[in-house]
């Protein structure tokens, strides 16, 4: 795996300032967005640097065309990009999730005060990847800010977005939900690759 050498801090604040452009992925990306899974995604979770649940070390041609894969047929997976590609997002729309995942909705342990029309329309953060070393920098707000403009142009009226709380905690993905003012509407039960996980559903209206 080669990850590319993080840039100094003050190239990151420049970056976020002024440089850092988010735009769909294409098949040329699929090798630096790769990189970066890796890099949050491997056999050691770290909670406050946030990760992936996959270890996408253990099998680059897998991962690699399952990236392809999403490229290819999702609406909206975007990356953030300067000179090279820093995170990416994946995210389905409610047609596309439930394709995936048909029992979705009747799975979550939906809270009694969660209005449940609002998932007549949604979509579903899945995946949200920035460069190990540069979480916290704000590029992951940065590519949620083009996401909500485009779901403002298609009319998609609530985000969903899960966080693991157990078996290991992601920290990183909890704070990420409070700085953008999620709500808590469930939790759900996961068994993947004979692992039980714990997942907090949050939401958040498209304003």
């Amino acid at each position: 795996m080669v990850v590319a050498n993080k840039p100094s801090v003050e190239l990151n604040s420049f970056l976020l300032r002024k440089l850092l452009k988010v735009r769909k992925a294409k098949k040329s990306d699929v090798h630096q967005i790769y990189n970066i899974a890796s890099s949050v995604g491997s056999s050691t979770k770290i909670p406050e640097q946030g990760f992936l649940v996959d270890d996408y070390t253990s099998n680059p041609r897998l991962y690699k065309n399952k990236l392809l894969n999403g490229i290819n047929n999702l609406n909206h997976f975007y990356v953030a990009e300067y000179e090279r590609i820093y995170g990416f997002m994946i995210a389905y729309s409610k047609e596309e999730w439930l394709k995936d995942n048909p029992n979705w909705i009747e799975d979550v342990y939906w809270s009694p005060d969660f209005d449940k029309s609002r998932i007549d329309n949604f979509i579903v953060v899945d995946k949200t990847a920035i460069q190990a070393g540069l979480t916290g920098q704000g590029i992951g707000s940065i590519i949620y800010k083009h996401l909500l403009k485009n779901l403002k142009e298609n009319g998609t009226k609530t985000i969903f977005a899960e966080t693991i709380i157990s078996p290991i905690p992601n920290f990183a993905s909890l704070q990420f939900r409070k700085k953008q003012k999620y709500t808590l509407a469930g939790m759900r039960y996961e068994d993947y690759n004979n692992t039980l996980y714990t997942d907090l559903v949050y939401y958040k209206d498209v304003l």
